[in-house]
Protein backbone atom coordinates (compact mmCIF):
# COMPACT_ATOMS: atom_id res chain seq x y z
CA UNK A 1 0.00 0.00 0.00
CA UNK A 2 1.08 3.81 -0.33
CA UNK A 3 -0.27 7.15 -0.71
CA UNK A 4 -2.18 8.21 -3.51
CA UNK A 5 -0.18 11.32 -4.43
CA UNK A 6 3.03 8.96 -4.06
CA UNK A 7 1.87 6.70 -6.43
CA UNK A 8 0.83 9.35 -8.82
CA UNK A 9 4.05 10.87 -8.81
CA UNK A 10 5.80 7.56 -9.51
CA UNK A 11 3.65 7.42 -12.58
CA UNK A 12 4.99 10.38 -13.98
CA UNK A 13 1.21 12.50 -13.09
CA UNK A 14 2.88 15.31 -11.59
CA UNK A 15 5.21 15.84 -8.24
CA UNK A 16 3.72 14.68 -4.69
CA UNK A 17 2.36 18.45 -4.04
CA UNK A 18 1.23 18.99 -7.54
CA UNK A 19 -0.50 15.56 -6.93
CA UNK A 20 -2.16 16.53 -4.17
CA UNK A 21 -3.70 19.50 -5.19
CA UNK A 22 -4.95 17.42 -8.21
CA UNK A 23 -7.07 14.74 -5.33
CA UNK A 24 -8.44 18.05 -4.08
CA UNK A 25 -9.90 19.29 -7.04
CA UNK A 26 -11.61 15.74 -7.21
CA UNK A 27 -9.90 14.89 -10.26
CA UNK A 28 -8.56 11.34 -9.72
CA UNK A 29 -10.18 8.42 -8.95
CA UNK A 30 -9.22 4.81 -7.62
CA UNK A 31 -11.39 1.95 -9.02
CA UNK A 32 -13.91 4.36 -10.92
CA UNK A 33 -15.09 5.91 -7.39
CA UNK A 34 -13.41 9.92 -7.13
CA UNK A 35 -11.18 10.35 -4.66
CA UNK A 36 -10.54 13.90 -2.28
CA UNK A 37 -8.77 12.26 0.76
CA UNK A 38 -5.10 12.92 0.89
CA UNK A 39 -4.32 10.44 3.13
CA UNK A 40 -5.65 7.73 0.78
CA UNK A 41 -3.55 4.67 0.12
CA UNK A 42 -3.94 2.13 -3.11
CA UNK A 43 -2.81 -1.20 -3.35
CA UNK A 44 -1.62 -3.70 -6.02
CA UNK A 45 -4.00 -3.97 -8.59
CA UNK A 46 -6.03 -0.69 -8.19
CA UNK A 47 -7.05 1.22 -10.95
CA UNK A 48 -6.17 5.02 -10.47
CA UNK A 49 -7.09 7.64 -13.33
CA UNK A 50 -6.55 11.41 -13.58
CA UNK A 51 -9.27 13.17 -15.68
CA UNK A 52 -10.00 9.70 -16.90
CA UNK A 53 -6.98 8.50 -18.17
CA UNK A 54 -5.03 5.43 -16.66
CA UNK A 55 -2.32 5.76 -14.47
CA UNK A 56 0.71 3.60 -14.61
CA UNK A 57 4.16 3.89 -13.62
CA UNK A 58 6.70 4.63 -15.64
CA UNK A 59 9.18 1.86 -16.84
CA UNK A 60 11.77 4.75 -17.90
CA UNK A 61 12.74 7.47 -15.44
CA UNK A 62 14.14 10.82 -17.42
CA UNK A 63 15.96 14.09 -16.11
CA UNK A 64 16.53 16.77 -17.97
CA UNK A 65 18.40 19.77 -18.39
CA UNK A 66 17.18 22.95 -20.29
CA UNK A 67 18.43 26.04 -21.37
CA UNK A 68 14.92 27.91 -20.94
CA UNK A 69 14.93 31.12 -23.03
CA UNK A 70 13.14 34.25 -22.06
CA UNK A 71 9.34 33.71 -23.32
CA UNK A 72 8.39 30.30 -21.89
CA UNK A 73 6.53 29.43 -19.00
CA UNK A 74 8.21 26.73 -16.95
CA UNK A 75 4.62 24.43 -17.26
CA UNK A 76 3.74 21.72 -19.45
CA UNK A 77 0.48 23.42 -20.57
CA UNK A 78 -1.05 27.33 -20.24
CA UNK A 79 -4.11 28.44 -20.58
CA UNK A 80 -3.51 31.47 -21.77
CA UNK A 81 -1.25 30.09 -25.10
CA UNK A 82 2.25 30.94 -24.08
CA UNK A 83 5.29 28.86 -25.00
CA UNK A 84 5.58 25.88 -22.42
CA UNK A 85 8.98 24.00 -21.54
CA UNK A 86 7.23 21.01 -23.81
CA UNK A 87 7.87 23.25 -27.31
CA UNK A 88 10.90 22.60 -26.32
CA UNK A 89 11.47 19.39 -24.72
CA UNK A 90 9.66 16.58 -26.99
CA UNK A 91 10.12 12.98 -25.24
CA UNK A 92 7.58 10.17 -25.16
CA UNK A 93 7.69 10.39 -21.02
CA UNK A 94 5.24 12.40 -19.40
CA UNK A 95 7.73 15.21 -18.02
CA UNK A 96 7.36 18.05 -15.44
CA UNK A 97 9.33 20.90 -14.27
CA UNK A 98 11.26 20.92 -10.97
CA UNK A 99 10.28 24.23 -9.38
CA UNK A 100 10.12 27.08 -11.92
CA UNK A 101 11.86 30.27 -13.94
CA UNK A 102 9.59 32.99 -14.41
CA UNK A 103 8.23 33.85 -18.09
CA UNK A 104 11.42 36.77 -18.25
CA UNK A 105 14.08 34.89 -16.61
CA UNK A 106 16.85 32.54 -18.32
CA UNK A 107 18.59 29.71 -17.90
CA UNK A 108 19.00 26.05 -16.43
CA UNK A 109 15.58 24.38 -15.06
CA UNK A 110 15.04 20.08 -14.61
CA UNK A 111 12.10 18.12 -15.75
CA UNK A 112 11.43 14.88 -15.03
CA UNK A 113 9.35 11.77 -14.73
CA UNK A 114 10.31 11.19 -11.13
CA UNK A 115 8.17 12.54 -8.74
CA UNK A 116 10.28 11.40 -5.65
CA UNK A 117 13.33 13.77 -6.84
CA UNK A 118 11.36 16.59 -6.50
CA UNK A 119 11.76 17.47 -3.39
CA UNK A 120 15.46 16.94 -3.16
CA UNK A 121 16.16 19.93 -5.34
CA UNK A 122 13.08 22.60 -4.51
CA UNK A 123 13.08 22.13 -0.81
CA UNK A 124 14.81 25.16 1.82
CA UNK A 125 16.11 22.02 4.08
CA UNK A 126 18.13 20.35 1.19
CA UNK A 127 20.19 22.96 0.13
CA UNK A 128 20.77 23.00 -2.88
CA UNK A 129 22.32 25.69 -3.95
CA UNK A 130 20.93 28.07 -7.31
CA UNK A 131 23.34 29.83 -9.01
CA UNK A 132 22.07 33.17 -11.19
CA UNK A 133 23.74 35.92 -13.38
CA UNK A 134 22.13 38.94 -12.83
CA UNK A 135 22.52 42.49 -14.75
CA UNK A 136 20.74 45.15 -12.57
CA UNK A 137 20.81 48.72 -12.46
CA UNK A 138 23.35 50.90 -10.62
CA UNK A 139 26.89 50.06 -8.34
CA UNK A 140 26.34 48.04 -5.05
CA UNK A 141 27.59 49.45 -2.16
CA UNK A 142 29.16 46.78 0.52
CA UNK A 143 26.48 47.80 2.67
CA UNK A 144 23.98 46.94 -0.15
CA UNK A 145 25.66 43.50 -0.62
CA UNK A 146 26.07 42.51 3.19
CA UNK A 147 22.02 43.75 3.58
CA UNK A 148 21.47 41.35 0.86
CA UNK A 149 23.67 38.38 2.14
CA UNK A 150 22.39 38.77 5.86
CA UNK A 151 18.72 38.46 4.51
CA UNK A 152 16.31 40.68 3.40
CA UNK A 153 12.89 41.15 4.88
CA UNK A 154 10.19 40.81 2.04
CA UNK A 155 6.70 40.35 1.83
CA UNK A 156 6.35 39.08 5.32
CA UNK A 157 9.16 36.65 5.54
CA UNK A 158 13.01 37.16 5.99
CA UNK A 159 15.00 35.45 3.20
CA UNK A 160 17.86 32.98 4.18
CA UNK A 161 21.60 33.71 4.00
CA UNK A 162 22.68 34.58 0.40
CA UNK A 163 25.90 35.28 -1.65
CA UNK A 164 26.42 38.02 -3.93
CA UNK A 165 29.48 39.06 -6.01
CA UNK A 166 30.14 41.45 -8.54
CA UNK A 167 31.25 40.06 -11.39
CA UNK A 168 32.25 43.57 -13.71
CA UNK A 169 30.81 46.88 -14.09
CA UNK A 170 28.99 47.53 -17.29
CA UNK A 171 28.53 51.32 -17.48
CA UNK A 172 25.85 52.79 -15.14
CA UNK A 173 24.75 49.07 -14.33
CA UNK A 174 26.54 45.97 -12.55
CA UNK A 175 26.95 42.03 -13.49
CA UNK A 176 26.24 40.09 -10.63
CA UNK A 177 26.52 36.39 -9.51
CA UNK A 178 23.78 35.52 -6.97
CA UNK A 179 23.75 32.31 -5.10
CA UNK A 180 20.67 31.13 -3.13
CA UNK A 181 18.97 28.25 -1.74
CA UNK A 182 15.11 29.11 -1.70
CA UNK A 183 13.05 29.13 -4.27
CA UNK A 184 10.20 31.76 -3.33
CA UNK A 185 8.15 33.36 -6.58
CA UNK A 186 10.54 35.93 -7.98
CA UNK A 187 12.43 36.15 -4.82
CA UNK A 188 16.01 37.31 -6.55
CA UNK A 189 14.33 39.72 -8.24
CA UNK A 190 12.28 41.13 -5.36
CA UNK A 191 15.92 40.84 -3.40
CA UNK A 192 17.50 43.08 -5.82
CA UNK A 193 14.58 45.00 -5.81
CA UNK A 194 14.22 45.47 -1.99
CA UNK A 195 18.39 47.29 -1.84
CA UNK A 196 17.58 49.26 -4.71
CA UNK A 197 18.85 47.78 -7.48
CA UNK A 198 16.15 46.57 -10.01
CA UNK A 199 17.17 43.48 -12.63
CA UNK A 200 17.79 44.21 -16.13
CA UNK A 201 18.28 40.86 -17.37
CA UNK A 202 18.50 36.78 -14.94
CA UNK A 203 19.81 33.51 -16.16
CA UNK A 204 19.98 31.10 -13.89
CA UNK A 205 23.38 28.89 -14.30
CA UNK A 206 23.41 26.02 -11.76
CA UNK A 207 21.24 23.93 -9.35
CA UNK A 208 23.51 22.26 -7.07
CA UNK A 209 26.47 20.33 -8.87
CA UNK A 210 24.58 20.27 -11.95
CA UNK A 211 25.87 23.49 -14.25
CA UNK A 212 24.41 24.74 -17.73
CA UNK A 213 27.25 25.18 -19.04
CA UNK A 214 27.30 25.43 -22.57
CA UNK A 215 24.03 24.48 -23.70
CA UNK A 216 22.74 26.80 -25.86
CA UNK A 217 19.53 28.76 -25.17
CA UNK A 218 16.04 26.29 -26.33
CA UNK A 219 18.20 23.08 -26.33
CA UNK A 220 18.06 20.34 -23.56
CA UNK A 221 20.25 17.36 -22.68
CA UNK A 222 19.56 14.23 -20.54
CA UNK A 223 21.88 14.37 -16.88
CA UNK A 224 24.84 11.86 -16.73
CA UNK A 225 23.97 9.19 -14.03
CA UNK A 226 26.78 11.15 -11.61
CA UNK A 227 24.31 14.25 -12.23
CA UNK A 228 21.28 12.11 -10.85
CA UNK A 229 23.32 10.66 -8.15
CA UNK A 230 23.58 13.82 -7.19
CA UNK A 231 20.48 15.08 -7.00
CA UNK A 232 19.42 11.84 -5.26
Amino acid sequence: MERLQKYMARCGAASRRRSEELIAEGRVAVNGKTVTELGFKVAEGDSVTLDGKTLLPESRKVYIALNKPVGYVSTVKDERGRKTLLDLVDVPERIYPIGRLDYDTSGLILLTNDGEIYNKVIHPREEKNKVYIALVQGILSKEEVRSFETGLEIEGYLTSPAELKTKRILGRNAEIEITIHEGRNRQVRKMCEKIGHPVITLKRVSIGRIALGDLPAGKWRYLTEKEVEQLK
